[in-house]
């Protein structure tokens, strides 16, 4: 087989979390800092057909794409540090593997053959594996495969490593095995075992890895490089170092420090140049060195994982370097948050942002936090669930509809100034029927949207069912809450504003999924701006 694109795949040992995805997003930073077109996948092993039906708890933020792809969250990060979109091609489940291949089967495709694993599954893998290869647009395709390799669940994708690594030829394709050093303690050293076991459950499966990147918590010394080297097969210049970082945006320049790109270059059989981190470091400098900070208060339900609101953490850090100011994100549980509470819970807040989510659990509290900043002139951003909350409330205490509601959490509401969308009342499977994808948004000329963008028309990404009900739009807007940004196909109402509060933003969509270091997204940007000068109005916050 003649190819052109070369690929390159990620695995992990040991143990899972050691961030593969952090790892395959900063050699891509390094490899397109070189001039090189480079994207980035991920397969994941669970059998869910994407992670759009999964509990946050379970497996953190679903990521949303352009085109309306609900995938894992490392997508995001991919996106993150290249600033380049991401597509249903660049996430692959088992669930996705097994339902086309089972579709084909049905079709009669197989002309009677018996399907198997091998080689039905592993061919289906491997053609998902070259699909943003053959396309053209890009001359390097990492791959990152989930889960750790020895499960059951990764076998097929192992499985197809090896057949493709044949099947690409030398210098087209290899394989980096992310792996852990682990320090003990009681024994004061570094140990190379399960590393060792890690490579040679690999091998069982016919893979030899070509890199090894060996996560730590302490610098690995040159006598156990060397140990790694002989014990694990590879060179002791593939063996790299990846220790604990004070942050994720380090990586790509420790990455450089330890030469992991010229060795994959060399490998691959590429030029290899210094890579132009210019504007990454610029980025770097001003996250570390911020003049002053602000904090803001994430009102959600799934706050006990990190995870679950990824994108809006990373925009907040964008949105901080770019404003110069460091960014405490203090997160507060809408279950637990009332009227006897609030006041202790978020008058330090310099600004509040009431987060996404699904279900009734915890929308009482997101409502009293809106109350509250609504009347305390708090700065505010609320993102889908969030911006429905804010029509809810000031329905509620605005308008006097007591009952106002979204008809998500009550279904009898007279009052349903939240409701299921026409197209979405028929429908019944779960999995991949919300509106989903970018989708246009028409801004009002002198809104805070339309100021923050620099422009009238906008395309941003949505993920939900409900909406806000055009029919009580006459009302909420006469009552001062303002419709200022609308989708031009539908007529339906995207950006809600209260021109008499200071700063007051709710959006249907989701601008988290857009913001990147390149670009940090003008939302967040203005909003942690606004939070600033909330922070120097009232506490009288110095700059550093």
């Amino acid at each position: 087989m003649t190819t052109t694109t070369k690929y390159i795949f990620v695995t992990g040992g040991v143990t899972s979390s050691l961030g593969k995805g952090i790892i395959a997003a900063s050699l891509a930073k390094l490899l397109q800092a070189q001039g090189y077109r480079t994207t980035i996948q991920k397969l994941d092993p669970y059998i869910n057909v994407d992670p759009g039906t999964l509990n946050p708890y379970e497996h953190g933020e679903c990521y949303v794409t352009d085109d309306g792809a609900e995938t894992d969250l490392d997508l995001g990060h991919y996106e993150r540090f290249l600033n380049v979109p991401t597509s249903q091609a660049n996430n692959v489940t088992t669930g996705r593997i097994y339902q086309s291949v089972i579709e084909k089967e049905r079709r009669g495709e197989f002309l009677g053959k018996t399907v198997q694993v091998i080689p039905h599954i592993t061919d289906e893998i491997k053609n998902r594996v070259q699909i943003l290869g053959n396309s053209g647009e890009y001359d390097i395709v990492i791959t990152e495969i989930g889960g750790t390799v020895g499960d059951i669940e990764s076998l097929p994708y192992v499985e197809a490593v090896r057949q493709l690594k044949w099947d690409l030829g030398e210098h087209n394709a290899i394989v980096i095995h992310l792996t852990l050093v682990p320090f003990l303690s009681a024994a004061g050293e570094l140990k190379t075992k399960p590393t060792q076991h890690s490579v040679k459950t690999l091998m069982e499966s016919g893979v030899m890895a070509d890199i090894l990147v060996c996560r730590t918590e302490h610098e690995l010394p040159e006598d156990l490089r060397k140990k790694l080297a002989l014990f694990c097969n590879v060179r002791e210049e593939a063996v790299i170092q990846s220790i604990d970082a004070s942050t994720i945006y380090d990586v790509p320049n420790l990455m450089l420090e330890q030469g992991l790109d010229k060795v994959v270059l060399k490998r691959l059989n590429l030029k290899s140049d210094k890579p132009d981190l210019t504007q990454w470091n610029e980025f770097l400098s001003r996250h570390k060195n911020p003049k002053g900070e602000v904090t803001i208060g994430l009102i959600g339900k799934y706050v006990e994982l990190q995870d679950s609101y990824k994108s809006i953490l990373e925009a907040f850090i964008h949105a901080g370097a770019a404003n110069e100011v460091k960014v405490n994100v203090e997160s507060v549980h809408s279950e637990y948050l009332n009227d006897e509470n609030i006041k202790f819970k978020l008058s330090h807040l310099d600004g509040i942002l009431v987060a996404p989510g699904f279900g009734e659990r915890g929308i009482e509290g997101k409502i009293d936090a809106v109350k509250y900043v609504r009347e305390n002139n708090i700065p505010f951003l609320g993102i889908c669930l969030g911006m429905q909350m804010a029509v809810i409330e000031y329905s509620r205490n605005v308008l006097g509809m007591i009952d106002a509601n979204s008809t998500e959490m009550d279904d009898t509401t007279k009052n349903p100034v939240i409701d299921l969308m026409e197209e979405q009342k028929s429908v019944t499977h779960k999995g991949g029927t919300m509106r989903l994808g970018a989708w246009d948004c028409q801004l009002h000329k002198g809104s805070i949207a339309a100021k923050v963008y620099g422009k009238e028309l906008i395309k941003e990404r949505h993920r939900h069912r409900y909406e806000f009900n055009s029919d009580y739009r006459e009302q909420i807007e006469k009552a001062g809450m303002k419709a200022t940004g609308i989708n031009p196909e539908t007529g339906l109402v995207e950006i809600v504003e209260i021109p008499t509060h200071p700063w007051f933003v709710g959006v249907q969509y989701h601008p988290e999924y857009k913001s990147t270091v390149a670009n940090p997204h003008p939302l967040f940007v203005a909003f942690v701006k606004a939070a600033l000068k909330y922070s120097k109005a009232n506490n009288n916050v110095s700059m550093a």
